[in-house]
């Protein structure tokens, strides 16, 4: 399913003004290496404040396809890449937060394994494929979704192949999604 450049540009700029609506909250995307090969080109060449999900040093090809999180500013070049290329190619999630890229940093690393009961072993959780992440916050129950949230207030989320942005966020009960 294709999507037509109107339709981008709508999504693009509904996206960016939820992520900076808020001037008290920090807008950051939770980007995928492993569905965007030229992402640690853009993290690098345009400079914005990032770092791995995954712990240590890393190989080349791990870097290469490891999760990043990275502050957004309005109107630089990486935000406008990031928030207008990557519709329908599930590049990663946004959010916004109130605290600054270390806090939500070390919040996020804690996210990054589950443990299967069944398979008895840990798994890597790719909440930052917004596959997973619009599959995964309606399961949650009050208190996962507060333990998932942590300092986050909002989630964002293509949805339906890139066709829609979906809006995460959590009331004392539930996790509330809406299209925005």
């Amino acid at each position: 399913m294709t999507i037509n450049s109107q339709k981008i540009e709508l999504l693009q700029k509904n996206l960016v003004r939820q992520l900076f609506d808020n001037p008290n909250l920090q807008a950051y995307a939770i980007l995928d290496g492993a569905s965007n090969p030229a992402l640690l080109d853009h993290l690098y060449d345009e400079g914005p404040e990032f770092a791995c999900l995954y712990r240590g040093e890393l190989a080349p090809d791990i870097a290469e396809c490891a999760p990043y999180l990275a502050r957004l500013e309005p109107g630089t070049a990486f935000t406008e890449w990031v928030t207008g290329q990557g519709w329908g190619r599930h590049w990663g999630v946004f959010a916004v937060a109130d605290c600054d890229l270390r806090t939500l940093h070390r919040h996020l690393r804690k996210l990054n394994m589950v443990y299967d009961r069944e398979l008895h072993k840990s798994l890597l959780f790719r909440y930052y494929d917004p596959r997973v992440l619009s599959a995964f916050l309606p399961t949650c129950s009050a208190e996962q979704s507060a333990e998932f949230f942590g300092p986050i207030k909002a989630w964002f989320a293509e949805t339906d192949g890139g066709q829609n942005l979906t809006r995460f966020f959590r009331d004392q009960l539930q996790v509330i999604s809406d299209k925005v």
